[in-house]
């Protein structure tokens, strides 16, 4: 998936709550005992040379001593595609699709923060009517400004001005089916960082080894969805049988 999703950008700075409304998509599932559950395990690779990064001039933007601390000659990069030693991609949401039930949906409070002027993760799940919360870590503000946006237009989806260290607390709403969101710092642009919201349990975000395992699975045939903010998104099937492991490997390239 490219940027059509909702972007988190220099707004990393909130140390407070998001709740994401997603038109009551988390109450279709339902949580039931699973017994011998199955697993869907396996990587995301990265295949050829990724994109170059984005890169900010400091001097153009407020605050450039302090958020120069992780600078490369007075310039501040972005790197939204970041590959292993071993060709695992880092960032990407690995998530079943349209499952309807199993085990029980006990989503914890996605946790965010701004650190020298960049925001941690730079990918997050959220879910409907959970929180997200963001806490600043910088001795400086941050302008936070959200977008979900889509070939039907452009929703302003939050925007808090001047974040200190007390960060906020606000409610994301995606409508239109909109799955993902991004946001932006209006004070530091090179602060950005995405959120993908789910509606079950069975989910994972890799990192640098690019493996995932999602388990405890009823039997059964699914739909696996791999989404990269930048590279787009894949789906398999992958048949689960009980107390069985399916392999699995999605393999992304930068064109």
């Amino acid at each position: 998936m490219t940027k059509t999703a909702t972007r988190l950008i220099c707004g990393l700075s909130l140390g407070g709550a998001m709740s994401m409304g997603m038109t009551g998509l988390a109450e279709a599932y339902e949580s039931v005992p699973v017994t011998d559950g199955g697993a869907v395990q396996g990587k995301v690779l990265f295949k050829g040379t990724p994109p170059p990064p984005q890169v900010f001039e400091l001097w153009r933007f407020p605050d450039k001593i302090f958020c120069g601390g992780i600078s490369e000659k007075g310039r501040r990069l972005l790197r939204e595609v970041i590959a292993g030693p071993d060709g695992g991609l880092k960032d990407v949401v690995v998530v079943i699709e349209g499952i309807q039930k199993g085990k029980p949906f006990t989503f914890e409070s996605a946790k965010m923060e701004a650190n020298v002027c960049q925001f941690l993760p730079f990918v997050s799940v959220v879910t409907d009517k959970r929180q997200i919360t963001v806490a600043n870590r910088d001795p400086v503000s941050h302008d936070i400004q959200g977008y979900a946006y889509d070939m039907s237009g452009v929703d302003i989806v939050l925007h808090r001005a001047s974040l200190n260290n007390q960060g906020t607390t606000d409610v994301v709403n995606l409508t239109k089916g909109r799955k993902v969101f991004t946001m932006q710092c209006g004070r530091h642009p090179y602060m950005q960082s995405w959120g993908y919201a789910i509606d079950n349990p069975y989910h994972a975000v890799t990192n640098l080894d690019g493996a995932f395992t999602i388990g405890d699975l009823p039997a059964g045939t699914y739909k696996v969805k791999a989404w990269h903010p930048t590279l787009g998104s894949q789906e398999r099937n992958v048949t689960v049988t009980a107390s069985g492991t399916a392999p699995l490997e999605f393999t992304f390239e930068y064109r």
